[in-house]
């Protein structure tokens, strides 16, 4: 007997054995078992996702023996025939090689005949999106009022192309790409099936090879087996797909981390030698930056990987800046792959874009520096009940105004919403109030150490405790806004000529409206 391959062997013969398309499915049973059948379906989606496979599906609950159902018997005669292709009243139609008005009209002429065998005539046009507009407009009539033996099924990857007046006679599914969870747990009950051994790293990574089409899968899935035998190994998977090593992954985002440019180039070079796909190394760079990014907002958000212990600790290396502008590196570099000299210039160029623009943690020296300070200065300030040990001259202990003279990025929030209790032996310990306790997050303090260290020329530890009703800089930019609203409103309001448009013309003075304007520091 012949090979039959994996994507025809295992395809889904009931609405049950269907992966990734529950809304759909859920749709399309409904409407069975409550008889409430539309005469024209449109399913659309990227390649593999089952728009075929879920045409058939629905044309056997149409026709099976037993009654119109969300699940056929699959024992009569019309349902092993439809699965097996020879069912008489099941036409099937590749719009991609039939584009001509002729063939449309041909096969709408036999469609005013009652069915041969089955309960109603199924026409599955695949591709449908590639007749031409005559063939369109011939099928228009039809379409809207279909003898009541006939259901159209379209399927199509690219529903833009058709006509809206086609649309608009169809009932219309749209078919969703596969995640790659739920491909890898269908391949891993194929394999068992099939009495063969794989890694589940391996099943991943043809998981994630797919970009959500199952057909594909299945047919890397055959090639792996082609490859590896009984005995499919993550080794091996990688070596066949030229897909990249997590480990890679995790060493480049560590070395970047470091700021250390040989061990970057090492890797890249290390790459190089194993083949490994650089386009596809870009790829799955951003997808595991993005996880970091992730990780860092919603920590409770990782799935089961054996990467976990690495993304966690990814996450306190990196500030969500970085990771944000390390993420538009990758994919724009993975854009320009084809405009380099060669895939490996380009790849190696990337990463030390990377390199280039990674904020340095390392305080720059300036010119503060330079500046003699005579160590003689000791002065230890009083000032709003907090000791203020002034090891450096140039802050007074006034929090809101050295937050306002710092740029911060991220944390700003952070600052805005902190009370400095005490600055003593570089130690910044700050008070956050209660209600923003979600912006207590270890890159956003880093980040703020990172600017104070940098602003004072020294290395500063910031430490926060919780506290209510602070006085922060946002509590006071709000007292000083409010203040000035009160005012603004109480001036316009004494205005003489205000006061004659509300005596003589009823005029009404409308609150939102009013805009302070702040007169500009000389």
């Amino acid at each position: 007997m012949s090979y039959e391959v994996l994507a025809r062997k295992w395809r889904p013969k009931s609405f049950e054995a269907l992966v990734g398309q529950d809304n759909t499915v859920q749709a399309l049973s409904n409407a069975l078992d409550n008889d409430r059948l539309h005469h024209a379906y449109l399913f659309s989606g990227t390649r593999g996702v089952g728009k075929t496979t879920l045409a058939r599906i629905l044309a056997k609950s149409l026709n099976c023996e037993q009654s119109v159902s969300s699940k056929p018997c699959q024992k009569c005669s019309t349902c092993i025939d439809i699965d097996k292709g020879r069912f008489i009243d099941l036409i099937e139609v590749d719009a991609a090689t039939n584009t001509k008005v002729e063939s449309m009209r041909d096969l709408l002429e036999n469609s005013q005949y009652a069915p041969t065998s089955g309960r109603f005539k199924v026409y599955i046009i695949d591709e449908v999106h590639m007749l031409s507009k005559s063939a369109f407009n011939s099928m228009l009539k039809t379409l809207e009022e279909p003898p009541s033996h006939v259901k159209f099924i379209l399927a199509t990857t690219d529903p833009k192309k058709i006509p809206i007046t086609v649309i608009s006679r169809c009932l219309q599914f749209n078919l969703k790409q596969m995640t790659t969870e739920s491909i890898s747990s269908y391949l891993k009950n194929i394999l068992k099936e099939e009495k063969i051994n794989a890694e589940n790293e391996a099943l991943d990574i043809i998981s994630k090879a797919a970009h959500g089409s199952m057909r594909d899968a299945l047919s890397i899935l055959d090639q792996a087996i082609a490859y590896s035998g009984i005995e499919i190994s993550t080794e091996k998977i990688i070596s066949m797909l030229g897909t990249i090593d997590d480990v890679f992954l995790v060493s480049i985002l560590n070395a970047l981390a470091e700021d250390n440019g040989a061990k970057v180039m090492k890797l890249s070079k290390e790459m190089n030698q194993k083949s490994i796909s650089f386009d596809l190394a870009l790829e799955e760079l951003a997808r595991l930056i993005h996880k970091i990014s992730i990780h860092q907002i919603i920590p409770e958000s990782l799935s089961e990987s054996s990467l976990n212990g690495e993304i966690k600790k990814l996450s306190t290396l990196f500030t969500a800046e970085s990771l944000q502008l390390s993420y538009q590196i990758a994919i724009n570099g993975r854009k320009d792959l084809d405009l380099a000299p060669d895939q490996y210039t380009g790849f190696n160029m990337t990463l030390l874009r990377m390199l280039a623009f990674y904020p340095s943690s390392q305080p720059v020296a300036s010119f503060s520096a330079k500046k003699k300070i005579d160590p003689e200065v000791n002065v230890v300030k009083k000032e709003n009940n907090l000791d203020v040990d002034s090891i450096d001259h140039s802050f007074n202990g006034d929090w809101e105004k050295l937050v306002n003279s710092l740029k911060i990025g991220i944390a700003k929030s952070l600052a805005q919403e902190c009370a400095l209790v005490s600055y003593q032996n570089n130690n910044f310990n700050l008070s956050l109030n209660e209600n923003f306790s979600h912006l207590n997050q270890n890159n956003y303090v880093d980040k703020l150490e990172e600017v104070l260290t940098n602003y004072f020329n020294k290395k500063i530890k910031v430490n926060i405790s919780l506290g209510n009703d602070l006085k922060t800089p946002s509590s006071q930019k709000k007292i000083e806004s409010d203040g000035l609203m009160k005012t603004t409103e109480s001036a316009i309001m004494d205005d003489r000529f205000v006061k004659q448009l509300i005596n003589d013309f009823g005029a009404e003075v409308i609150a939102s409206s009013i805009k302070p304007i702040k007169k500009k520091e000389k």
